[in-house]
């Protein structure tokens, strides 16, 4: 029997796919399965946010 995916009220990330090319991480994806099973962006070859930025302690 097939089951399908789990309703989620989350859009899923969106990687750069361009710079998870080569990532041995993510095999090219950009993105990582967590044990949860949630999607999360490449931590190796996506960037950090702006807003994770902008919270940093130097930020002026």
């Amino acid at each position: 029997m097939a089951y399908g995916a789990h309703p989620s009220p989350l859009l899923p990330p969106h990687p750069d796919l361009t710079l998870a090319r080569d990532c041995e991480q993510c095999l090219g994806w950009g993105t990582v399965v967590t044990r949860d099973g949630d999607h999360e962006l490449c931590r190796i070859c996506q960037p950090a946010s702006g807003d994770d930025e902008d919270a940093s302690p130097g930020a002026s």
